[in-house]
């Protein structure tokens, strides 16, 4: 650097700190724009539906899917397990993209839509006219690691409801047991997910026997 230059960055040291802090300011925030947030959190979510599941030639039906109950202690993101009997924890650093509710009730509808049997499957917040409803309660929805090998715990109550007198049809419980083939939250995840797949594939078939 020349004299000048040099005696003139020191006639102005405050603009130079300043001109130093802007340069500063900017790399980082454009840093935190582009780079991706750092968290201890894992997030997984539930999204597996069957690969086959019956036909059905079309009926000129509409079924309702009820917001689905749940079990209260799992109504929530936080990540379920059991390790003793009639106890329930959650893990600290892995969680549920949504409730377990809000997971399975678009899964259960893409399930019903695909046997290709109702001239609609509707959600909240349609609450018009329907021919049936089908009302879901989750019971259970957690990793179990009281019993060799741990399994992931999944249990439905489902009810079929007739749309004009609000009568029950038919009504059954789901109850599955999934391995878990490691010891850990992502194992447990893998087995949530066959878990929610087979319970589907069975919710189905249950609608669809008591159809016309």
């Amino acid at each position: 650097m020349s004299e000048r230059g040099y005696g003139r960055a020191l006639s102005h040291p405050g603009k130079t700190i300043r001109l130093v802090v802007a340069t500063a300011l900017i790399f980082f925030s454009g840093c935190s724009l582009f780079s991706p947030v750092q968290s201890d959190i894992r997030v997984s979510v539930v999204d597996k539906v069957p690969r086959e599941v019956p036909q059905r030639q079309r009926h000129p039906a509409t079924l309702l899917l009820l917001p689905p109950s749940i079990n209260p202690i799992y109504d929530t993101i936080r990540m379920a397990y059991r390790t003793e009997p009639h106890q329930v924890g959650f893990y600290r650093h892995h969680q549920w993209g949504a409730t377990p509710a809000q997971m399975l009730l678009p899964l259960l509808a893409r399930t019903l839509e695909n046997t290709h049997y109702f001239d609609a499957v509707a959600t909240p917040p349609y609450f018009g006219p329907h021919s049936y409803a089908l009302q879901t309660t989750i019971l259970d929805f957690v990793q179990d690691y009281t019993s060799t090998p741990a399994t992931f715990q999944l249990s439905l109550r489902v009810q079929l409801i007739e749309g004009t007198s609000n009568r029950i049809v038919a009504s059954r419980t789901i109850s599955l047991r999934e391995p878990i083939l490691q010891e850990s939250p992502a194992a447990g995840v893998v087995a949530a997910n066959q878990a929610a797949a087979s319970a589907l594939q069975q919710a189905t078939q249950f609608v669809l026997e008591r159809m016309p």
